[in-house]
């Protein structure tokens, strides 16, 4: 079925999508999290990646760290409500600084004996990740990095054995002596 003409020309974008990684300070009390995660869910936009935690407890002041996907246009405007919204005091798009670290934590269980457990032990090396627990049937390792090395390892472990993962998700603090 044909659309129907318009008198104007609308040019059809497809703005690629964007992963940025935020960062917000906010006021440590009941609720603020639920209304941030609240502003994400209510206009279909996607969480990859969510860390929280206290920051300054003489303050009283948490940073969540959020990674999100989007248009540029979609991530300005997350951006701004979040500016928006009460208690939140700053929002920092650390993708844009370009002068932060980020880094994730990973603790990843692998089953296995005889070759495959000396190809995990090996790849673990290096991969810098730490045996963390042992037994005779698994390993639990212990990996720090960028998202990309922690998924790589993953997908490394998966025919050696891969049992579970857990991730604690991105933390990112700006590079430089000034804070956020």
């Amino acid at each position: 079925m044909n659309q129907p003409a318009s008198a104007y020309f609308i040019e059809e974008r497809h703005d690629p999508n964007e992963t940025h990684t935020l960062s917000v300070l906010v006021q440590n009390e009941p609720g603020v999290l639920a209304r941030v995660i609240g502003l994400f869910s209510g206009r279909g936009y996607n969480i990859e990646s969510l860390t929280v935690s206290e920051t300054e407890s003489q303050k009283h002041l948490s940073r969540i760290t959020i990674v999100t996907t989007g248009t540029p246009m979609v991530i300005e405007q997350i951006k701004h409500q979040l500016d928006r919204m009460i208690p939140v005091y700053r929002v920092v798009d650390m993708t844009q600084t370009k002068r932060s670290i980020e880094r994730e934590l990973a603790m990843v269980k692998v089953r296995g004996q005889g070759e495959h457990r000396v190809e995990a032990l090996r790849l673990a090396d290096a991969f810098r990740a730490r045996v963390i627990d042992a037994t005779t049937e698994s390993f639990v390792f212990e990996i720090t990095g960028n998202t990309d090395k922690i998924n790589q390892f993953i997908d490394l472990m998966r025919p050696l054995g891969l049992v579970e993962v857990s991730r604690t998700g991105v933390a990112a603090i700006g590079r430089g002596p000034e804070g956020m």
